[in-house]
């Protein structure tokens, strides 16, 4: 028998079987490919009863998700249940402050890796570091961090609906990482732009007002014979191999190229042959002559 919930009583024998709806990828094992789903995945767990993350799993593999819409105003979505008609699933995230993503935005401008690999696409992993920089968090860390509703019998608020949303979410997360910035309260675009506003204000800033004066340089002798050698007492030139703060950014800049069906298989792909190029050179630089031969 059925707990009472909204002026109706629940069936419990077990969900309608919905033939179209959203089945997920990971039909056994872990879910979420990437760190960043998997820390999603993580973050809901002390937040959930284990009971119903389960059912959720499974209602999650077995497609009761007919619907699953994402957007700054959080999520919308449709689980079908043992009712005929689906359950209507709401998922809000406390979105973060104007001045609350300005601190995180000088934070993430403030170091190089963050502001390379966002500005190219990329996630990076130690993105928790710089919203916890700020005071902030960026996955739930608290149950105020989500206020979620369904229209489910089930006394319990998150269900096992709820739950399967959480983690169809989490494969979202996997296709577009960029996508909890957007729960939180900015699109893609939007954190690129400040990122470029506040690393052209750092670098405006650090602009000395009145130049040094030009060195005289002397004129060239005119013999091709002395055209390409050092000066004489010249400073000695450091050379610096060192590895490019992130793979490929000439070519991840441009975003994803409209002709690929697969982004992330093209950018691992492109990361890997800019790593090859990259020690090819640097051995050869070296005076490696055995590098090609290797490659």
């Amino acid at each position: 028998m059925g707990r009472r919930k909204q002026g109706y009583w629940g069936d419990y024998s077990g969900p309608r079987r919905h033939a179209e709806g959203i089945r997920a990828q990971a039909q056994r094992g872990q879910f979420g490919k990437t760190w960043w789903a998997g820390r999603w995945l993580q973050a809901l767990e002390p937040l959930i009863n284990e009971g119903r993350l389960a059912r959720g799993r499974s209602y999650a593999r077995s497609g009761q998700v007919t619907k699953l819409d994402a957007d700054k105003n959080g999520v919308v979505a449709r689980v079908q249940g043992s009712h005929p008609t689906p359950y209507k699933v709401s998922i809000k995230f406390k979105q973060l402050s104007q001045p609350d993503w300005e601190q995180v935005d000088q934070v993430m401008a403030s170091e190089a890796i963050y502001a390379a690999k966002l500005l190219s696409g990329e996630m990076p992993a130690e993105i928790e570091n710089a919203f916890a920089a700020a005071g902030m968090t960026l996955f739930p860390a608290i149950e105020q961090d989500l206020v979620t509703s369904c229209s489910c019998p089930d006394w319990a608020n998150p269900c096992k609906h709820v739950a399967a949303v959480y983690y169809l979410l989490g494969e979202r997360f996997d296709a577009d990482p960029f996508l909890m910035f957007l729960l939180r309260g900015r699109t893609r675009e939007e954190v690129a732009s400040a990122l470029r506003a506040h690393r052209g204000a750092s670098a405006d800033a650090s602009v000395i007002a009145e130049p040094p004066p030009e060195a005289e340089v002397p004129l060239l002798d005119g013999s091709a014979e002395s055209f390409w050698r050092s000066p004489q007492g010249g400073a000695a030139r450091a050379l610096s191999f060192d590895q490019p703060l992130l793979d490929a950014l000439p070519v991840k800049s441009l975003g994803p190229p409209p002709f690929v069906d697969d982004e992330r298989a093209f950018s691992a792909t492109m990361t890997h042959l800019y790593r090859s190029i990259s020690a090819r050179a640097r051995n050869l630089a070296l005076g490696d002559t055995n590098a090609e031969s290797r490659e």
